[in-house]
C-alpha cells in the first residue's frame, strides 16, 4: 500500500466528508478571464478597459475576454454597426460604457440588457436614426445619457421610462422637431438637459413642469418660432431664471420682427393678443403638420404672431383719443383765457398811458399820476381832516453869514 495523500487520508478518516462533484473544465477564454486577462486590442488598467481607435467591428468574441470585475469600459471611435441581444451581459459589473464615434445604426432592444449597473452611457455621434422604447428599461441606475449626434429624428413618449436617477441628457446635434408628450415626466431628478442644435419650432410648458430639480437647459440653435405657442413656455423660462436656473438662449427665428432676438427679452405686450390656451390646440405633431390632418386643418387656426404695437391696440387707442380730446379742450380754454386776459390788460395800460400825458385843466403844474392814483383812492374824511405842515423860517443874523 503506497502512501497516503494527506487530503485523501483526511477524507478516509472523516466519514462526514461529502463528495465534491466533478468541475466542468473551464474553457481558454474563461481562464484568460479569471487570470485577469485583457484582449490585445485594449488596454486594462485595474477596473478600467480602453479599447478605442482599434477598428473593432464585432463584440462577440471580445467581451468574453474582458476581466469579469470590469468598471469602465472605453470603445470609441471604432467600426463597430450594431449591437446585438445581451452583448455585455458578460461584464455586469459595468458601471461606464463609452460607445461614441462609431458607426452603430441598429440597437436591438435588449442590446443592454443585465447592465443594472450602468451609471453612464455615451453613445454620441453614431448613425442611430431610432431608438426602440425599451432599449433603456433594465439601466435603473443610470445618471448620465448621451445621445447628442445621432440624427435622432423622433423620440418615442416611453423612451425613458425607468430612468428615475437621470441627472443629465444631452439630445444635442440632433434632427427633432418636437417632444413627445410626457417624454420628460419620469426624469424628476434631472438637473442637465441639452435641446441644443435640433429642428424646434415650438415646445409645450407642460413638457418642463415635472423637472423640479433642472438646473441649466441649452435651447440655442433651434429655428424657435415665437409666437402665441410659445408664451407660456417663456413665462415658464422666466420662472426658472427666477428661482436660480439657467439658459442659454432662444432666438427666433419668426417673425422677422422678432428674428435674432431672445424670447425673454421680448415684452409681454407684444403677446397681448394671445389667449392662455390658445397653444393647446394648434401645436405641431411630430412630422411637423398641424393636427387633424387635411380634414382637421380648418377646425385648428394657428395663431401666429401679429406685429401689435402698444398704439394700434384698440384699446389703446379708445383711451388715447380720450385723453387727446380732453387735452385739446384745456388747451382751447387756455389759449381763450389767455387772449381775454391780455386783451384786457393791454387796454388797462392805454387808459393809464392816456391818464398820465392828459394836461391839467387848471394850468397847473403836472402831477404825479401815482399820487394823483393815490389821492383818488384816498377818502374825502381823510382829505379834510388832513393837518397842513407849518411853515417855519429861520433868519440868521449878519454875523453868522460873515
Amino acid at each position: 500500500m503506497g502512501p497516503l495523500d494527506p487530503h485523501s487520508g483526511m477524507d478516509q478518516l472523516n466519514p462526514f466528508t461529502l463528495i465534491k462533484p466533478p468541475q466542468p473544465p473551464m474553457d481558454s477564454s474563461a481562464r484568460h478571464a479569471l487570470a485577469g486577462g485583457c484582449p490585445g486590442t485594449c488596454v486594462c488598467a485595474g477596473t478600467d478597459a480602453v479599447c478605442n481607435d482599434q477598428g473593432i467591428a464585432s463584440l462577440r468574441y471580445m467581451m468574453d475576454q474582458l476581466p469579469r470585475d470590469i468598471c469602465v469600459l472605453q470603445l470609441s471611435r471604432n467600426n463597430l454597426s450594431a449591437l446585438e441581444p445581451g452583448v455585455f451581459s458578460s461584464i455586469a459589473s459595468l458601471q461606464s460604457l463609452d460607445l461614441s464615434s462609431n458607426n452603430i445604426s441598429v440597437l436591438h432592444v435588449r442590446a443592454f440588457a443585465n447592465l443594472s449597473r450602468l451609471e453612464r452611457l455615451d453613445l454620441s455621434s453614431n448613425p442611430v436614426l431610432s431608438l426602440p422604447v425599451g432599449i433603456f428599461g433594465e439601466l435603473g441606475r443610470l445618471t448620465e445619457l448621451v445621445l447628442s449626434d445621432t440624427s435622432l429624428r423622433a423620440l418615442g413618449a416611453d423612451l425613458f421610462q425607468g430612468l428615475t436617477q437621470l441627472r443629465r441628457l444631452d439630445l444635442s446635434l440632433n434632427r427633432l422637431t418636437a417632444l413627445p408628450r410626457g417624454l420628460l415626466g419620469g426624469l424628476q431628478e434631472l438637473t442637465w438637459l441639452s435641446l441644443a442644435a435640433n429642428g424646434l419650432r415650438s415646445v409645450q410648458r407642460a413638457q418642463f413642469e415635472p423637472l423640479a430639480e433642472l438646473q441649466s437647459l441649452l435651447l440655442v440653435g433651434n429655428p424657435w418660432e415665437c409666437d402665441c405657442t410659445l408664451v407660456e413656455f417663456k413665462h415658464w423660462l422666466e420662472w426658472m431664471l427666477y428661482r436660480g436656473g439657467q439658459v442659454d438662449a432662444l432666438e427666433c427665428s419668426l417673425p422677422k420682427e422678432l428674428w435674432g432676438r431672445d424670447i425673454r427679452a421680448v415684452p409681454a405686450e407684444m403677446f397681448s393678443h394671445c389667449t392662455r390656451d390658445s397653444s393647446l390646440p394648434c401645436s405641431r405633431a411630430a412630422d411637423g403638420q398641424e393636427p387633424g390632418g387635411d380634414d382637421g386643418a380648418g377646425d385648428c387656426v394657428r395663431q401666429r404672431y401679429r406685429a401689435v404695437s402698444v398704439r394700434r391696440a384698440a384699446a389703446t387707442v379708445v383711451v388715447a383719443g380720450v385723453v387727446c380730446g380732453v387735452v385739446c379742450v384745456m388747451m382751447v380754454v387756455a389759449a381763450t383765457y389767455g387772449c381775454v386776459y391780455a386783451s384786457l390788460a393791454a387796454k388797462y395800460q392805454r387808459e393809464k398811458k392816456g391818464k398820465a400825458h392828459k394836461p391839467p385843466a387848471d394850468g397847473g403844474e403836472e402831477k404825479d399820476p401815482e399820487q394823483e392814483e393815490k389821492s383818488e383812492l384816498l377818502p374825502d374824511v381823510a382829505r379834510e381832516t388832513e393837518v397842513p405842515t407849518p411853515t417855519v423860517e429861520v433868519v440868521l443874523s449878519r454875523e453868522v453869514c460873515v
